[in-house]
């Protein structure tokens, strides 16, 4: 999990894929956290990504960076708890001008499973299982 959330970390945004009714939507995302051996990535309760992960909880996000590309596929939980919205603002503390760990808004999911694929052109892609 550790090189999945440095490559996050390295690329700055990757995009964040969900299913709204039955058409596909992609939006770009920047934070990626780890917290209590998860991966958690955050986002607002009113926005329509959070309904969408409310409606079906199974994601991919897609990141690029220096001619290599990861792809990670999982299951989103909501964690309510503010430990963890802590964490993940105390982490983004850009964050913080909009969210806050005691407000009804903020939003920090983790992947209870997960699945991430390295790739490039030049190698064999490599499977991580988290």
């Amino acid at each position: 999990m550790q090189e999945v959330y440095n490559f996050l970390k390295e690329a700055g945004v990757y995009y964040l894929a969900t299913v709204d009714g039955d058409k596909p939507k992609v939006r770009p995302f920047g934070t990626a956290e780890i917290f209590e051996n998860h991966l958690y990535i955050q986002t607002g309760k009113k926005k329509d990504v959070f309904k969408q992960i409310e409606t079906n909880p199974y994601v991919e996000l897609c990141a690029f960076n220096n001619g290599t590309w990861i792809r990670v596929s999982g299951k989103l939980v909501l964690d309510d708890r503010i430990e963890a919205k802590k964490d993940m603002l105390d982490k983004n503390s850009d964050l913080r001008s909009m969210y806050d760990e005691n407000d009804e808004n903020t939003a920090v999911l983790y992947f209870e499973s997960g699945k991430a694929v390295i790739s490039s052109f030049t190698s064999a892609p490599k499977e991580i299982e988290f």
